[in-house]
This record gives structure tokens, sequence and C-alpha cells, in this order.
């Protein structure tokens, strides 16, 4: 998975306004504080649905209260939508497409207690056991 893969599902050049290059520059951006519209990429390229995005971004009526002002989100929600995104990618590398990543971080999973994968993307710790899971899947391990 590339920062550039992961800066482009953000919405690359019409979000950032120039090229990510690198893992440091998407940092910057995401302390700066994202676009909302990096929140509709995401919605229209089917990576999240608008429910999951106010259940693990931010809450429907902030997201709008941002958008009327013109406000970015915050580096908080810039980086919650950065770790979503990240492993939507890193399931669907892991996977090999889209629509099977999308059912697998979908339903429910025994290595993750039962739990959704998508449920743990709400923070850092369960983005990490979700990254887990998908490198043994990678190296054939069932999970």
């Amino acid at each position: 998975m590339t920062t550039q893969g992961v800066a482009e599902k953000l919405g690359g050049r019409k979000v950032f306004k120039k090229p990510v290059r690198s893992e440091l520059e998407l940092a910057e951006a995401i302390r700066r504080g994202l676009p909302t519209r990096a929140v509709d990429e995401v919605v229209e390229a089917g990576l999240l649905e608008p429910a999951e995005v106010y259940e693990l971004v931010l809450p429907r009526r902030t997201l709008a209260h941002r958008r009327e002002r013109g406000q970015p989100l915050t580096p908080e929600q810039s980086d919650r939508l950065a770790r979503v995104v990240r492993v939507t990618t890193r399931a669907e590398e892991a996977l090999g497409e889209r629509a099977k990543a999308a059912r697998w971080l979908r339903k429910p999973n025994r290595a993750l207690g039962g739990r959704r994968p998508i449920e743990l993307l709400e923070n850092d710790m369960g983005a990490r056991m979700v990254e887990r899971v998908l490198t043994r899947i990678e190296y054939g391990v069932h999970s």
C-alpha cells in the first residue's frame, strides 16, 4: 500500500491541490485537517457508506457544520478518515479486489472476536488488529 494510493482514495489532486508523494506530506495534510471534500470522495468511491462515515469519522451534523462554514476536518477527524482509507486499501490488496474487501470488512470475523473488521477501525489499536489479520490472510493463514 502506497502513500500515494491512500492520498488518491482521499481525493488526490482534487482535494490536496498538489500531488502527495510521501508519508510526511500526507501526515502534514492530516495535521492541518483534510478538506470535507475528502469525505465525499471516499463515499463516492464506495469505500464507506455515509452511515459508516458518521460512525467512524465524524457525526453527520458536525460534517454539515464544517461544510457550511468552509472549515476542514479537525486533525483527529482527518486521522480517522485516513486510517479507515488506509485499512480498506490494505484489505483490497490482501483480498485482491474491492468487492471482496468490502464484504470481508463488513462480515463478523472469528479472529476478531466475532466483530466486523470495519467496526474496529474507530481507533488505532483496532485498526492494527485488522491489519494483522489481513497480513495473516496474505500469508495463507485462514482468518
